[in-house]
């Protein structure tokens, strides 16, 4: 699922105390303590089972079930975040919440509205896609694509509950992705 961001923090260790002869808790400053406070949550989360994203505890895919990865192994890195989960936040003007599997008459359609998502981005980390690619579209994105019949393939279990605010679920169930069309293209 989209979470479970289990990282060490480098952090002190607590000393002995001398009069109980037990650990005593370090002192921390007040950014320790917070890493350490996210820490906690981070592995709480991983213990729980809960899906952590960027600050977005257990998030919900447009069936209501734990969001699912968007990304495939061997192929491009996407989200927001970069983290594979089409996860969205305060910064995320376009909402990128729509799993979908490219197709060479959507990323045509998208260049022809400005927006070349087959040539390569370096400098903000964009590979550039082609068909069979998995990616995080913005909603609208992929809405304008619906209005005009060149809509891509969704996965409905990678794709965030908050592309519902954007486009309806009769229309991502309408193009949504079989488990035999996630290995085709």
């Amino acid at each position: 699922d989209c979470g479970g961001r289990c990282m060490p923090l480098r952090g002190e260790r607590g000393g002995v105390s001398a009069a109980a002869g037990r650990s005593a808790p370090p002192r921390l400053s007040r950014r320790d303590a917070a890493r350490h406070l996210l820490l906690w949550a981070l592995v709480s989360a991983c213990v729980l089972g809960v899906g952590l994203a960027m600050g977005s505890i257990g998030r919900v895919n447009v069936l209501g079930g734990v969001l699912q990865k968007c990304s495939r192994p061997g192929g491009p890195v996407t989200g927001f975040f970069r983290d594979g989960c089409c996860t969205t936040g305060d910064n995320d003007v376009g909402r990128h919440v729509v799993c979908s599997k490219m197709t060479q008459e959507f990323l045509a359609f998208t260049r022809s509205r400005g927006n070349d998502l087959s040539s390569p981005a370096p400098q903000y980390g964009f590979p550039g896609l082609r068909p069979g690619d998995f990616w995080c579209l913005c909603a609208s994105r992929w809405k304008e694509a619906f209005q005009h019949g060149v809509a891509p393939p969704v996965c409905l279990e990678a794709t965030d509950e908050a592309a519902l605010r954007i486009v309806s679920l009769e229309d991502l169930q309408a193009h949504a992705l079989s488990e035999e069309q996630e290995g085709e293209l």
